[in-house]
């Protein structure tokens, strides 16, 4: 069921829970998170980056694979369709194409200019009944070729910007994108304490969400985080399962080379890890 994130993170903050945003990137991907999703009765944001979209063809080919899923798979948990840190440009390229919710990130803009444009594009995803994220500070790491520092946000900044009307915040808190590294200096909780001081009950999000401690992960949505990103993960235990599947000669047995059986490996561990960041999480039976 095909919904904007607003009720879904709304209902995950009040509720101390949080609902995960699994970053899809072909078929297989989209259809193992959503049986996922179904199976354990979950609310759940499918996240498509910039570069996902352009290489699966286009936003539009995306918005309508995941809408044609959803109805052939008889879907009834609620289900988002997701800009991930998307530009300008982006976020009216996924409105055109039929996406239900969208991420403005003009974090790397003057605090000024990313008012002025978050301010332009609540407007008009709200006109159309579409959630909006945005975000202040930096999320560290690489995705897509935004480079961010991992600076954490200035709470002031994050207050300005939730006063636009944005549904949820990326709120930089030492999170990075990819691997958490072991060397890590852990979240900033007080960094989060003072957000929700300033921002309210406003839902928050944790981008970079791979390798972070689960207890740090728990005291997280404790302190209003109810949208967790997840991606890498994902990537590394398709790659792992689809590696064994070749290694040990699957795929010279018979017709293991068919994608249909090549691929399905793959596919139960991203089932798998699904599920185990829908209990971590607590979104099982929140649908």
């Amino acid at each position: 069921m095909l919904v904007s994130a607003t009720e879904m993170l709304q209902k995950a903050r009040a509720g101390k829970y949080a609902v995960g945003q699994f970053n899809i990137n072909n078929l297989e991907w989209t259809k193992a998170i959503l049986l996922t999703a179904q199976e354990l009765n979950s609310p759940v944001i499918l996240g498509v980056s910039e570069g996902a979209g352009k290489y699966m063809t286009g936003f539009e080919t995306v918005a309508a694979m995941v809408a044609a899923m959803d109805k052939s798979l008889g879907i009834t948990v609620p289900v988002a369709l997701h800009l991930d840190h998307g530009s300008y440009e982006g976020c009216y390229k996924c409105i055109k194409a039929g996406f239900t919710s969208i991420m403005f990130d003009g974090s790397h803009f003057p605090i000024d200019e990313n008012v002025a444009k978050t301010t332009e594009l609540v407007n008009v995803a709200h006109g159309l009944g579409l959630s909006i994220e945005a975000e202040v500070g930096a999320i560290g790491g690489e995705e897509d070729g935004v480079i961010g520092k991992g600076e954490c946000a200035d709470p002031n900044e994050c207050k300005q910007i939730a006063d636009l009307g944005v549904d949820f915040l990326a709120a930089g808190i030492g999170n990075i994108h990819g691997v958490y590294p072991e060397t890590g200096e852990g979240l900033s909780f007080e960094t989060l304490v003072a957000i929700n001081k300033t921002g309210g009950d406003m839902p928050l999000v944790l981008h970079g969400g791979t390798g972070i401690p689960d207890d740090m992960i728990t005291k997280a949505i404790s302190l209003g985080v109810a949208k967790i990103n997840v991606n890498t993960e994902c990537q590394l235990v398709f790659a792992e399962a689809t590696r064994k599947y070749i290694e040990a000669g699957k795929d010279q047995q018979g017709k293991g080379f068919d994608p249909r059986k090549l691929l399905a490996p793959g596919f139960e561990a991203i089932k798998a890890k699904v599920k185990e960041k829908m209990e971590l999480f607590g979104s099982v039976n929140k649908a």
